[in-house]
């Protein structure tokens, strides 16, 4: 196989206009949606008969859709994937079905870096109108902990060090070496809920670790940032969180802290997700690429 019968984008890629182009010429008929389709329905129109489908992380591909969509032989994924219990497509019924499902890894990550530190300081400085404590603080001295060290974590756990903060972290498989290496400590999530005053979620897609529990343990006068697309906490436990005066909470978009809390005086939502500047979309577009190209080399052999 050469190239795909059919292609379908069935809502954006967050590829540049130039990539979209591109990818579409690995197949004889391409079809690229700008909005995002409202159901199961919809999203089997789109599809049709089609082998090739792209997506973002907006949309979800679920069983019923599969079921639906014989044809499909390859689903593309134009965003991150580090585990099918993540994912936005049901991995596991595609496999079943013969259909190669890929994704993309650390594509973004050096804007939520720099993303991270910018919300911060302004915070904890004061300079965006809003300012933690009662005089200006400095990133020197404080106890910050991560939650999830994986790529992003590293990174954020680094770069705070960078500025002399105590990095703590809990990760669900300890890593020694990274501790020795980078000046950082190991804790189970209470001590470090207790312990740090700014705590920063880098879970993948759909995992909530707090709850109403964990937030009692963090305790008051204490910032949140949660650096993935989905919240990492249960939504009405956050709310309840920040009725407190002097606890704060921070996300790059909106899906991050969930549509109820973005309104409240003391969270923080950006309104574009900061892994994809115009560099992160360049190197999202090329192992996006990657992987077509890989999928219809192994067909050729």
């Amino acid at each position: 196989m050469d190239r795909f019968e059919k292609m379908v984008a069935i809502e954006p890629t967050k590829l540049p206009p130039e990539w979209d182009q591109r990818l579409a010429g690995y197949a004889r008929a391409a079809e690229f949606y700008q909005d995002i389709p409202k159901g199961d329905s919809q999203i089997i129109q789109r599809i049709g008969n089609a082998e090739c489908v792209m997506l973002s992380y907006t949309t979800s591909i679920d069983r019923v859709v599969l079921n639906a969509c014989p044809k499909i032989r390859y689903i593309g994924m134009c965003c991150s994937l580090y585990a099918p219990e993540s994912a936005n497509v049901d991995i596991h019924s595609a496999n079943a079905k013969g259909i190669v499902v890929t994704g993309v890894r650390d594509y973004g990550d050096e804007g939520v870096k720099e993303y991270a530190v910018s919300e911060l300081v302004r915070l904890i400085h004061g300079r965006g109108g809003v300012m933690w404590k009662d005089e200006p603080t400095e990133l020197t001295g404080l106890n910050i902990g991560i939650v999830g060290l994986g790529t992003v974590g590293s990174m954020l756990a680094r770069t705070f060090q960078f500025f002399d903060a105590n990095v703590y972290y809990f990760s669900r498989t300890r890593k020694p070496a990274f501790e020795v290496i980078n000046n950082c400590t190991y804790l189970p999530l209470d001590e470090l809920l207790a312990k740090t005053e700014i705590l920063i979620t880098c879970l993948n897609k759909n995992v909530v670790l707090l709850g109403r529990r964990e937030f009692g343990l963090f305790g008051s006068g204490k910032i949140l940032m949660n650096t993935s697309i989905s919240p990492s906490h249960e939504i009405p436990a956050l709310r309840d969180w920040l009725q407190t005066s002097g606890n704060y909470a921070i996300s790059d978009t909106v899906a991050g802290l969930g549509e109820e809390i973005a309104s409240l005086p003391n969270a923080f939502c950006g309104s574009r997700s900061a892994g994809l500047t115009a560099l992160a979309k360049q190197r999202l577009a090329q192992k996006v690429i990657a992987n077509i190209e890989s999928f219809l080399a192994a067909s050729i052999e």
